[in-house]
Parts: C-alpha cells; sequence; structure tokens
C-alpha cells in the first residue's frame, strides 16, 4: 500500500473565506445546528418582573426551573413550574427531563415563559418558609383577577380585604380617601357594594396584621373554596353543553357555570386517557364502574389535559415517587402517547419541608399598588400599569399565558368567556343570598400577561420616518447596496425555508407514525391468527392422546364449537368450493 500524503489546506483570502461560510451557512440544515449554539430566554415571574438567561440548545428544562428557584432563594420548589405557549397557542407546561429548545419547537426567540404555581399544596398551613407562601398568595391573587378563583360575596370580601391589608398595611383615613378601594383591580367584575364591603373589614377586622399574616389568612381562607387550584380547561360533554375540567388536590372536577356537577376523588380515578380531541375519565362511583367523556377543540388540548391529569394523579394520590409508573394513552394495539411524572410526590414534599433547617431567606415584596404605601403618592396612572392587565391587538406566540383553556384559541373565548352566567348583582340584594358573579372577563386571551414596556430610547420604526426626507428609489438602493443587511435579510430566508422544512418533516412524521401504527397492528393480528390456527387444528384434526387435550375436547363449550360451526365450516371448505 502507498503511504499516505497529507496535503496542507489552501489558504483562502478573506473574500473567498467568507463567501465559503455563508455556502455553509445557507445550505445548513436546523437538525445539522451546533448544540452549543445559545439561546435567549426570559422567565416571566409571579410579580409580572421578568429575568433572563442563556441556555444551549441542550439544556433540560431543569435548568430553567432551577435558575428561577435560585434566583428566589426557594427551597421548596416542587410546588411550581414553567409554563409556555407554543406557536399553535397550545399552552404547555415545560417537562423538566427534555431539551428546552425541542419543547418550545419553532417559537420565535427569544423564548418567553412564565413561572407558576403547578400544584396547588392541599395544606398551604403545612408550608415551612414565608417565600414558598408568598409565591402561592401572589398566585391566588392573579387567579382571583382573572376568575379562576370563585367564591360568594363574603369570601370575595374577605379575600379583597386580605391583599389590601398585605398591600397598604393598616386603613389610614389620612391617606385613604373614601373610594380608595376603586382604583386597586382585584376582581375581574368589581361592584360598588364589595368594595364598601372590602372597606369595612379592612378597617375594623384586619388592622395590625402584618403583610405576612395578611397573606396567611389569605391563603387559609382562599384553600376551603371549590376552585382553589383549578385551572380550568374548555370542552363539551356529551350532550355537547359547555364544561370545565379541572384537577385538584382533592381530585377530578367538573364545572358547568358556577357549579360543580363531579367530584371524583383520586383513590376512586383509575385511569386516564384520550383518542384524538376525546378524553376520558375512568372511575369508580357509588361502587359502579364510571366513564365520563368529553370533547376539545383541538387534539393538542386533549393531550395537554391528559398530561396535567397524569401529573396531578401522581402528584397528590401517590406515596412514594418510586411507585409511579409511565401511563399509556392508548389501546392495547397502538402505542399512543407515553408519559410519566418524573417530579416528587405531595407527602414527600411535606416531609421535605418538615426537615428545612436553615434561617428564613428574606421576602422582597414588591408593592403592587405603587412604591410607597401612602396612598396620596399614587398616581391613578402607575395603578393601572401595575394592577391593569393589558390585551394587546397581535400578541406573540409566547406571551399568552392565562388563556382560558388549554388550547388558548381566541374562537373558544368568544364562546366560554366565563364560567358564570353575566347577571348584575343589585345593589340592596342581600349579601348571602347568591354567588358573586366575578368572572365575566375571564380566561380572555392573554388577560394575564403584562407586555414587556418598550424602551423609548430605542424609538424602533419612528427612526425611518424622523430622518430627512428621500425619494423611495433612493432608499431601496442604498437597502440593496448595504452587505450587512442584505446578509441579514438571508438569513431570514433561510430560517424561513427552515421552519418550512421543520414543519414538513413534522407532517412526515406524523404519517409514518400512522402508517407504523397499522402495520403493528396488522401483524399483531397475524401473530394471534398463526397462533390460534394451528392450536385449532391440532384440537379438532390430531388423534394424539394427551390428558390435557383429552379434557378440553370434552368440555361442552368446545364440543358446542366443533359440531354447530367447524364442521359446517369443514364440510364447506371440503365439497362446497
Amino acid at each position: 500500500t502507498s503511504p499516505s500524503i497529507h496535503c496542507p489546506p489552501k489558504k483562502r483570502d478573506p473574500k473567498e473565506r467568507r463567501i465559503h461560510v455563508m455556502k455553509m451557512l445557507r445550505f445548513r440544515s436546523p437538525s445539522n445546528r451546533s448544540l452549543d449554539q445559545e439561546v435567549l430566554c426570559t422567565i416571566r415571574l409571579l410579580d409580572d418582573s421578568e429575568i433572563s438567561c442563556s441556555i444551549q440548545r441542550d439544556t433540560k428544562g431543569q435548568f430553567l426551573l432551577d435558575h428561577v428557584c435560585n434566583h428566589y432563594n426557594l427551597l421548596e420548589k416542587d410546588y411550581f413550574g414553567i409554563r409556555y405557549v407554543d406557536p399553535e397557542k397550545q399552552r404547555h407546561w415545560l417537562e423538566p427531563n427534555k431539551p428546552v429548545a425541542r419543547q418550545m419547537k419553532l417559537a420565535q426567540q427569544p423564548y418567553t415563559m412564565c413561572f407558576r404555581v403547578k400544584f396547588y399544596p392541599s395544606e398551604p398551613m403545612k408550608i415551612k418558609e414565608e417565600l414558598t407562601r408568598y409565591l402561592l398568595y401572589l398566585q391566588l391573587k392573579r387567579d382571583i383577577y382573572h376568575g379562576r378563583l370563585l367564591c360568594p360575596f363574603a369570601e370575595a370580601a374577605y379575600l379583597g380585604a386580605c391583599i389590601v391589608q398585605a398591600e397598604l398595611g393598616d386603613y389610614d383615613p389620612e391617606e385613604h380617601p373614601s373610594d380608595y378601594i376603586r382604583d386597586f383591580k382585584l376582581f375581574p367584575k368589581q361592584s360598588l357594594k364589595l368594595e364598601r364591603k372590602i372597606i369595612e373589614i379592612h378597617k375594623n377586622e384586619l388592622r395590625g396584621q402584618c403583610s405576612a399574616l395578611a397573606e396567611l389568612n389569605m391563603l387559609q381562607r382562599a384553600h376551603s373554596l371549590e376552585t382553589y387550584g383549578v385551572d380550568p380547561h374548555p370542552c363539551k360533554d356529551f350532550t355537547g353543553s359547555t364544561a370545565f375540567l379541572g384537577f385538584t388536590a382533592k381530585g377530578f372536577v367538573v364545572f358547568q357555570g358556577n357549579k360543580r356537577i363531579h367530584l371524583l376523588k383520586w383513590t376512586d380515578v383509575s385511569k386516564l386517557k384520550f383518542e384524538g380531541k376525546t378524553f376520558y375519565v375512568i372511575g369508580i362511583q357509588k361502587e359502579k364502574k364510571l366513564v365520563l367523556t368529553f370533547h376539545t377543540l383541538t387534539p393538542a388540548a386533549c393531550k395537554h389535559l391528559w398530561k396535567c391529569g397524569v401529573e396531578n394523579q401522581a402528584f397528590y394520590k401517590c406515596a412514594k415517587s418510586s411507585q409511579i409508573k409511565t401511563v399509556c394513552s392508548s389501546n392495547i394495539f397502538f402505542k399512543g402517547s407515553r408519559f410519566r411524572y418524573s417530579g416528587r410526590v405531595a407527602k414527600e414534599v411535606i416531609e421535605a419541608s418538615s426537615k428545612i433547617q436553615r434561617e428564613a431567606p428574606e421576602v422582597c415584596r414588591y408593592a403592587q399598588f405603587g412604591q410607597s404605601r401612602s396612598f396620596n403618592s399614587l398616581s391613578h396612572k402607575n395603578l393601572i400599569m401595575n394592577m391593569e392587565p393589558l390585551l394587546p391587538a397581535l400578541p406573540s406566540t409566547t406571551e399568552c399565558e392565562d388563556t382560558t383553556g388549554d388550547n388558548g384559541r381566541t374562537s373558544e373565548q368568544a364562546n366560554t368567556c366565563s364560567w358564570l352566567p353575566n347577571e348584575v348583582e343589585p345593589e340592596d340584594e342581600d349579601e348571602g343570598s347568591s354567588p358573586l358573579t366575578i368572572s365575566e372577563l375571564a380566561y380572555s386571551p392573554c388577560a394575564s400577561m403584562l407586555p414587556t414596556p418598550i424602551d423609548d430610547s430605542q424609538r424602533g420604526v419612528d427612526v425611518l420616518f424622523s430622518s430627512p426626507a428621500q425619494s423611495p428609489a433612493r432608499m431601496l438602493r442604498e437597502l440593496h447596496a448595504d452587505p450587512e443587511i442584505q446578509a441579514r435579510l438571508e438569513a431570514e430566508r433561510e430560517r424561513d425555508r427552515a421552519y418550512d422544512g421543520l414543519r414538513l418533516l413534522s407532517s412526515n412524521e406524523r404519517v409514518n407514525t400512522c402508517l407504523l401504527s397499522v402495520a403493528r397492528f396488522v401483524a399483531v393480528v397475524m401473530g394471534v391468527l398463526l397462533v390460534t390456527v394451528p392450536t385449532l387444528l391440532l384440537l379438532l384434526e390430531s388423534d394424539i392422546d394427551v390428558s390435557f387435550l383429552h379434557e378440553i375436547r370434552q368440555t361442552p363449550e368446545f364440543e358446542q364449537f366443533h359440531y354447530e360451526y367447524y364442521c359446517p365450516l369443514r364440510r364447506w371448505i371440503l365439497y362446497g368450493c
């Protein structure tokens, strides 16, 4: 063999090198991108502030969750999760054991996500640290404002008063005018009667309570409500009526309007499954098998509903995380979706919390009604900017967080924009006569998402219009002559082509999965026939006198099958054909 000859690489001038790099970038597939390419992530916290970090493309979701918990110095992290919305407006919980980039798929960068309470503690009083209780308080305050936490008039007034006490402190007639509650957006529908009741409780019942104690009282009262911890999933039941499904520490719940029509405890739920857009809950009620069927708007919404149910059942029902099993959504012949909750369960979390020995971390409370405790220092504009959600006309695909359902589609919001009927409570009506209607604005798309403020210093497109007047032809020539702009445009076009290729690849994968399922089904049927037919022929045609074969031939069922079915079929095959 001739010795190998090593040729040194030919040197290129800088221009040729740039052309070579551009060609490589042009034909580079997204699947071949370097794993060390950094991705910027923005995570919106419960107080509407934001933190950002850069991650690698193979970084898993657990890293982001740990990053937020380290930002808070939070130990009791198992109650929390990170939520995002995909380009199809479908909500998801970020899975900790999968790469973030793979889960976000075609979402635009920077990735925008939200830090939220995922599993509501069944007993908030057992939470060890004040920091964890404060974060749960912020989540419940959002739930109240967006209409998820429904309550009667008296409970709504008490919860609202606790929030005001925690945010403003004791009532002071010199600082608080007679209508100081009016500017606080606590409920989606806030009547004058409710505001007066909140002021009365704030004045008389909560005086002297610090922020931590007021928040604790709010948690203690809120956790006893039926809708505590319910993240409602809109769907249709078997009659076509709109229903909201939810999962709580007690079990699986179904609401119609403001009435809970089903509560199936986790111990009575035997299986959760879905097929396409149909979701099934199989359980036992009053010693009888119960199958509840619901229909969602999209298959993606149904799968998200199923995964939420599987996670909640594992978290609240299992005694140890080692008892959690992988769950399959399909029947025996098809693989379907497989999913397993990978975190700790509620009992383990409570036990771990009781063993925390560190000094309690300092809780940094951000006044939601302004920077000062003095009401006179608060302007109406600041109150609106801090408390009233804004509804952008064209929201980003990853900015819509508190949508009505799991599909996050505006069309669904129009049909199911409220849990409760739109009724106005008369001012002179008795306080306890009927539940308060507080969810008229609930679940509108992006309702709870304060958009990122725009920096006026950047000016954006205003720069184009504030520049000296130029003819369109001259501006176009300058743009075409600028190599940097052309390179950016070419990069954008290549990225669009890459995204189109990913969509086509995803569609082909779905078709291949369907064909694989059909082939698997045919293979199983053929295997069953190959085993069953020889066994029947052995029993019916052979003269082998074996004890267990003789016993099978003597059974009444076998004799009936032999004379009524097999013999006529045999005669037809031998003589009829």
